[in-house]
């Protein structure tokens, strides 16, 4: 559920955590953390404040767009998948996904096509879809990208969201 700020102190009540420290902790557990369990589970967390527009600012502010991205990069595959999840739901807005591009993740995110995670590409088809626009075009759309994008596209029988999100993302941004 969506959450603006009138809610969220109905939510909290007088002795709760403010969210933006709530979102501060989580970083910092992230950061100490030393076993990749615990990494992934916070990731996950921070993943799913990602959908909510109420949580957007705080997580610019707290560089949890970066965190993700470098969670990409990372060889655990559930930190991967986390990490393009949090990407994913958050680059609906326009000032996410602009941090996201500054920081270099359209590469990262067009990686994320190859992974054997059926979530992980599905969360990177759906990233695309929202990163791709006439200053982004030129680097999404290269021959490969559009190439396998086209493949997921024809793979409905196999898996339908892929072939769905595949088909959206041609639709609005190969051949329209």
């Amino acid at each position: 559920m969506f959450t603006n700020a009138q809610r969220q102190v109905e939510r909290t009540g007088r002795s709760g955590t403010p969210r933006d420290q709530y979102l501060q902790d989580l970083v910092t557990q992230f950061q100490n953390a030393t076993d990749e369990e615990s990494k992934e589970k916070i990731v996950a967390n921070l993943a799913n404040f990602a959908y909510d527009p109420f949580n957007y600012a705080f997580m610019r502010q707290l560089n949890v767009l970066e965190l993700f991205l470098d969670c990409i990069t990372e060889p655990n595959e559930r930190l991967v998948e986390f990490g393009i999840g949090g990407i994913c739901n958050s680059c609906v807005d326009p000032a996410n996904a602009s941090v996201i591009v500054h920081c270099g993740g359209i590469p990262l995110v067009i990686q994320c096509l190859s992974s054997p995670v059926r979530n992980t590409v599905t969360y990177a088809l759906g990233a695309l879809y929202y990163l791709c626009n006439p200053a982004t075009k030129k680097e999404i759309l290269k021959p490969d990208v559009v190439r396998i994008i086209r493949e997921y596209a024809a793979a409905g029988a196999v898996n339908t969201s892929f072939s769905n999100m595949a088909t959206a993302f041609l639709e609005k941004h190969v051949d329209s």
